[in-house]
């Protein structure tokens, strides 16, 4: 086991457990797109459950979610008003634009997180026949961009209230709402009251292979159905996958605080090495971020000499390092990390 691979490149990489698969096996199915898919059914429940929302639908990714939203929320032209470091930004493939012909007003939060007083100076006049209607506005949580940050609840409400004050709707992209959830102590269902739709995803922390749950009130997810149909979404015996997503709800949530645990460890480690530069307090959650400022040394260098000994972790640009830690890397593979990213530094 000393020579198993060490892989920090994200918490996607993730293999679905004994337990998990043993439930996918065993799932009960049936024809999901008519609503005969018990096991998706339960799925579904137990989201609405969780985030306190009417209805949800089960898709096949969190990207499929975010579009979805911004098709049901906007028309074409409207604008989406979010974090410049934000997914639907950086790591959709322009397909706000391609799917739903909406612009992007970024703005700059710090790590992420913006205020209400920056979406009211970002809103748009309505009565203006030249700039795009403000339509939308979209939060991450955590903030992926900015370290893994949690939305502080406050904050959002602060934002929640502009937005509505504005009639311009409110979207969460929720890939870690469970790691902010956790960190926090604020229940899922105070999050989901300050927005109009978000969803939860299955496949970051809480280690199952596919699938997200898109969550609002009714008529937005049976406007929700129909963009899934048009995008190719829908399934059919989903219930498969859907059993790792209830799986993972059950036995994998609560333990996300093991991973923050062991992030923070990394983030101290990080700092005691020479070479790099890294604000520990910034990092809350299971995102570590760090920058290379050793002469000579690249982010892409970095993670080819450590991939070579076992250990994977990504470079977001030619100086930033992101490592994530997850359910299948323990304290010892945090420590053996460490070990071998030293190593290369001195080399």
């Amino acid at each position: 086991m000393q020579n198993r691979f060490i892989d920090l490149y994200s918490d996607t990489k993730t293999k679905p457990s004994p337990g998990m698969r043993k439930a996918m096996a065993e799932a009960d199915v049936g024809d999901e797109q008519k609503f005969e898919d018990p096991t998706t059914n339960r799925l579904r429940e137990r989201v609405c459950e969780l985030l306190g929302t009417e209805d949800a639908v089960f898709l096949p990714s969190g990207t499929m979610a975010n579009q979805i939203a911004i098709r049901v929320h906007c028309r074409l032209g409207d604008e989406v008003i979010a974090d410049r470091t934000a997914h639907i930004i950086n790591a959709e493939t322009g397909g706000p634009a391609a799917n739903s012909g909406v612009m992007i007003r970024a703005i700059d939060g710090p790590n992420g997180v913006f205020t209400g007083e920056q979406v009211k100076a970002a809103l748009r006049d309505p009565n203006s026949r030249n700039a795009p209607r403000s339509r939308l506005v979209s939060i991450e949580n955590t903030s992926n961009g900015g370290c893994g940050t949690v939305w502080p609840l406050s904050t959002m409400q602060g934002v929640a209230q502009v937005a509505r004050s504005a009639g311009v709707a409110l979207h969460m992209d929720g890939a870690r709402l469970c790691n902010a959830v956790v960190k926090s102590g604020t229940p899922a269902r105070d999050y989901a009251q300050c927005v109009d739709s978000l969803w939860l995803d299955f496949t970051k922390g809480l280690g199952a292979p596919v699938g997200a749950t898109l969550a609002g009130s009714k008529d937005f997810i049976k406007e929700a159905w129909r963009q899934k149909q048009m995008l190719g979404g829908s399934m059919r015996q989903s219930g498969v996958i859907a059993a790792a997503g209830l799986y993972a709800l059950e036995h994998n949530w609560d333990r996300l605080a093991e991973d923050h645990d062991n992030a923070h460890h990394l983030a101290q480690g990080i700092a005691n090495i020479k070479g790099f530069k890294i604000d520990v307090p910034r990092m809350e959650t299971n995102l570590v971020f760090f920058e290379i400022t050793k002469p000579g040394m690249t982010a892409a260098k970095l993670v080819d000499a450590c991939k070579e000994r076992g250990v994977g972790i990504g470079a977001n640009n030619p100086t930033r390092i992101r490592a994530v830690t997850h359910l299948d890397v323990s304290r010892a593979d945090i420590d053996r990390a460490l070990r071998v990213i030293n190593d290369v530094m001195a080399a």
